[in-house]
């Protein structure tokens, strides 16, 4: 399907209470693609500016660095080609200036130098002008406005002479619409977020706290050797279930997993808007993100619930500086004693708990100890189950984790169906031609084909599996992020 076609999918119209807004103009259904969309510009975050390609934005261990810069970095002449157009311009500027400046810098100057060039519209697939995005400037606080400021001190000490002069107020427009509108954008497996691009259809998709559909990044083919062919980055707004001609089609913008009250608080601190959608108006289940844990009938007091509840909040703290720190058996530890007090009194759908789950899976992969790491990470799944929409991406990246490291520790059953799950959500998220679905179809037919060795001879199976592993040992596990990255966020905020 043409991206021309899949614009006609969608109508602009007046939202009620939150303005423009886009619905559907035909029926869908899950994992129908609603549109797609190339950026505008994006830019990789400063802090990955040497470990991700500028162009495709995939991670590799070798980049090549551009010969005239110094700072960008690139898979190979293919890319480099790829992307010259968006840094021709940005390189003289680095070298005049004599660094780098900051992410949003970039992002701002890239996005003039194209508006010079092709103006506000850039294709005719744009709904929105640059100029008709909401910047959100006079809903700042002071604080906010005096970062603004020096950025754009700093942004007219970069911008070329020779490039065409704009007003501070127009350059105010521009930063202000990056950071309500910059979408996070992820590396090749979409594991991680290591950049920031603009989107403008995607800007006039509002939010739901339980939303209809998701956004994804799909980079396309980094493997053709053609620049025309390599990579793009480019959004998919994707159907979660059936959407109705005509009704209103709405992303996630925070992470679900927060309870109503502080989701709203995100939205209104990092969004400028107040959240009445019927979870946040209803607190659907809330109460089970902060419910007891009920054995035969028994619930503990509203006094215990909330002692194990404050005592959780502690630990994360803990947590977070023992991560930090690398020191990844302290945190073990606090992880456990945590979980060890708390969990007889805390049900399975708490919210705190469930960072312990996910935390305590992740640290224990990485040094290897499989069986713990499987047992927490099924625990987790167990409760996003309850908790997330059925066909929540976080869900379906959660299910992959466990139905990996249950296939590490051994667990070949659990792991094999943990994978079909994930599987199953992923189809409807990423769709098929996404890198990670790609890899997640290639483990459930290599788990499918054990699972049949392992019902047919268990001694056979497991011998096998120790013959294999001692000849290709496991590769160790990314080292573990902090508990509150990842893209749970949908746009990306200025830090």
């Amino acid at each position: 399907m043409t991206l021309y076609s899949t614009m006609e999918n969608v109508a602009v119209f007046d939202s009620p209470g939150k303005g423009r807004g886009l619905k559907a103009s035909k029926e869908f259904w899950a994992g129908d693609v609603i549109f797609t969309e190339p950026s505008v510009s994006a830019v990789v975050f400063d802090g990955h500016s040497e470990r991700i390609c500028h162009s495709c934005f995939r991670r590799q261990d070798k980049l090549q660095r551009c010969g005239q810069c110094k700072f960008a970095h690139y898979c190979d002449r293919t890319c480099q080609r790829a992307g010259w157009a968006e840094h021709k311009q940005e390189c003289s500027a680095i070298k005049a200036y004599g660094k780098a400046p900051n992410e949003n810098i970039r992002l701002v100057a890239r996005i003039m130098w194209r508006i010079d060039k092709e103006g506000s519209v850039m294709s005719d697939m744009q709904l929105v002008t640059l100029d008709e995005l909401e910047d959100h400037l006079n809903d700042m606080t002071e604080d906010e406005l005096k970062e603004f400021k020096v950025d754009i001190h700093n942004f007219l000490d970069y911008w070329p002479r020779n490039s065409k002069q704009h007003t501070v107020e127009y350059i105010f427009h521009i930063f202000g619409v990056i950071n309500c509108n910059g979408f996070s954008v992820s590396d090749q497996r979409g594991l991680q977020a290591v950049g920031v691009g603009l989107f403008p259809n995607l800007c006039l998709v509002n939010h739901d706290c339980w939303p209809n559909c998701t956004v994804i990044l799909n980079h396309g083919n980094q493997s053709a050797v053609n620049t025309i062919f390599h990579s793009q980055r480019r959004i998919e707004l994707r159907s979660l279930g059936k959407i109705e001609a005509g009704e209103e089609l709405t992303v996630s913008y925070v992470d679900y997993l927060n309870l109503s009250e502080e989701r709203q608080r995100l939205l209104k601190t990092q969004y400028f808007f107040d959240c009445t959608c019927e979870h946040c108006k209803g607190r659907i289940k809330d109460d089970l993100k902060m419910a007891g844990r009920e054995v035969d009938g028994v619930k503990p007091s509203e006094d215990q619930v909330k002692e194990a509840t404050d005592f959780c909040f502690e630990m994360l703290e803990k947590m977070e500086n023992a991560r930090i720190s690398g020191n990844y058996h302290e945190l073990v530890k606090i992880c456990q004693n945590t979980v060890d007090k708390t969990e007889p009194i805390l049900a399975d759908t708490h919210i705190y708990l469930l960072r312990m789950y996910s935390t305590l899976s992740e640290v224990q992969a990485y040094l290897q100890h499989f069986e713990d790491a499987a047992e927490y990470a099924r625990k987790m799944v167990d409760g996003y189950m309850k908790l997330y929409h059925p066909n929540n991406a976080a869900l379906g990246m959660a299910a992959m984790r466990a139905g990996v490291t249950h296939w590490q520790a051994g667990l070949i059953e659990v792991g094999h169906g943990m994978i079909c799950k994930a599987y199953a959500i992923l189809m409807v998220t990423h769709g098929a031609t996404h890198p990670i679905t790609k890899d997640l179809e290639a483990m459930r037919i290599q788990t499918e084909m054990e699972l049949r060795m392992f019902k047919q001879n268990e001694y056979v199976y497991h011998s096998m599996r120790e013959a294999a592993l001692k000849n290709k040992p496991m590769t160790m596990m990314h080292e573990p992020k902090s508990v509150e990255e990842g893209i749970k966020n949908l746009f990306h905020r200025r830090k």
